[in-house]
């Protein structure tokens, strides 16, 4: 019986590296826009090219089937023509075999001579991940497009194609795992998946509801108690020799969230099967910085639960003891993101006493207000580690914006009847990440609210509809700026 689920982790097309162009591959052509508006846009075979970056059209006759527009030549404009290509390209396979035609499955294109490493990389992006699609479907898959060779005499290009398709995995990683439909996607579900993928380098221990509750980590126990899917907490640990830097890094792992009693309003109740995105992010990363073989260690903690609504659900008014003895007044359960990870902040810090603390978190609606949809909140308490987390970002094409801890705000964290208040007074997205600072020690720390960026509802650059995995290039190039 064919298992109506894509496969995770997706396999993606194979990107090579060759010399010269070879005789009877389909070749794509890749043009730079013009200087000004004065200068006339190239026409091939009758098909007017304007060279801006994404704009890919067929050509007919015997010359490159395709011709793409790279833009002002900014990185950017490359891996938003690398998307373009790719679904062009399968757009292409795809009518040449309704029409009976031969498929193919591989292209070629060649490099620009100016093409430097940042192009070569965020091309090789915009290859790799402008064709991912995740669909549940008993008809056979569309064709795609299996190889792209890239033409280019530079011997740096190779290890620039292989670091980038390593980041192009994790972002394709955490998009299949935020993607997978909640029917499926338990708790043990995503905890079994993670300790599959992981890889060789990378151990993986599955911490069960029994030993949570030894443990006392009520913040996990208290949102997952309403489901019969019991939590579970996800622990990922790779450990290089010599390496001098030790990553903690933390994802909220909320695989459907029901809103809990707080009950959320039906439209967009379909959506949270992609809450758990910054656990997926986390899972990925760390996989990929072992891939890579980064000098430095990750430990990486998922607290994975659902937040449901039955009678053994937790309540607005519960008083709730996390793991160390901290408590928490509840006032909304649709606040469940950092309850969870409440606990295994303080669990991860105590258990491992890392460098640094990196959380990741579909937490709060106010950062989709705040930044759209397209932009990370980032909030730390350190601001070194701020610096390093929006470079790396800018680095590998995914944008954040440092947000402020506002000490003003901090006060209404206190709690009258625990020690803090789950859903303190003020703005929504500050006052979540200052709830979650009281359970990080003083260590350096940064917080990434990625509620916005997260999810799409249409391709932009090398993103697709669904979950984007947003951040998890992010952590990747963080820890190798860190080590």
């Amino acid at each position: 019986m064919r298992n109506p689920l894509p496969p995770v982790p997706t396999n993606l097309l194979d990107i090579e590296v060759a010399d010269s162009l070879r005789r009877g591959v389909p070749t794509a052509r890749l043009v730079a826009a013009p200087d000004n508006d004065d200068v006339e846009p190239l026409e091939i075979e009758g098909v007017r090219i304007t060279g801006k970056a994404g704009d890919v059209q067929t050509v007919p006759g015997d010359g490159p089937r395709w011709v793409a527009g790279l833009g002002d030549g900014e990185p950017k404009g490359y891996r938003k023509t690398g998307a373009a290509l790719a679904r062009a390209i399968n757009a292409s396979l795809a009518e040449d075999v309704d029409n009976g035609g031969k498929a193919f499955r591989a292209v070629q294109l060649e490099l620009p001579e100016e093409a430097s490493g940042e192009h070569v990389t965020d091309l090789t992006l915009g290859l790799l991940l402008g064709g991912y699609r995740y669909q549940v479907s008993g008809d056979d898959p569309k064709p795609s497009v299996r190889t792209v060779r890239l033409v280019s005499a530079d011997p740096a290009v190779p290890a620039l194609v292989e670091r980038a398709t390593a980041l192009a995995a994790a972002t394709a990683l955490t998009r299949d795992l935020a993607n997978t439909p909640s029917n499926v996607k338990t708790p043990a579900w995503l905890a079994d998946t993670a300790a599959r993928v992981a890889g060789p380098r990378v151990e993986v221990t599955v911490r069960d509801e029994k030993w949570l509750t030894t443990q006392g980590f009520g913040g996990v126990l208290a949102v997952g108690g309403g489901s019969d899917r019991p939590p579970r907490l996800i622990e990922l640990a790779y450990r290089p020799s010599g390496a001098s830097r030790h990553l903690l890094l933390v994802g909220k792992g909320i695989t459907f969230d029901t809103g809990g009693l707080s009950i959320k309003p039906a439209d967009g109740m379909h959506l949270m099967r992609t809450d758990m995105a910054g656990g997926a992010a986390v899972i990925a990363a760390v996989r990929a910085i072992a891939a890579l073989g980064l000098p430095i260690r990750v430990t990486a903690l998922v607290p994975a639960a659902e937040n449901h609504v039955s009678g053994s659900a937790y309540r607005p008014g519960d008083i709730v003891r996390h793991y160390g003895g901290k408590t928490t007044e509840v006032a909304n359960t649709d606040a469940e993101g950092r309850m969870v990870m409440a606990d295994a902040l303080v669990y991860g810090i105590k258990r491992f006493s890392p460098d640094y603390v990196v959380d990741a978190a579909t937490l709060t609606g106010a950062m989709k207000v705040s930044l759209g949809l397209r932009t990370g909140g980032l909030f730390a308490s350190d601001d070194a580690l701020a610096a390093l987390v929006a470079e790396a970002g800018a680095r590998v094409g995914e944008a954040w914006w440092r947000m402020p801890l506002v000490e003003d705000y901090a006060e209404n964290v206190r709690g009258e009847f625990g020690d803090v208040r789950q859903t303190p007074a003020g703005p929504g997205g500050i006052t979540a990440a200052l709830f979650l600072r009281e359970f990080t020690a003083g260590l350096p720390w940064a917080h990434l609210d990625i509620a916005g960026p997260a999810r799409s509802e249409k391709n932009y650059d090398d993103v697709v509809p669904g979950a984007t995995g947003f951040a998890a290039r992010t952590l990747v190039e963080l820890a190798a700026s860190l080590a």
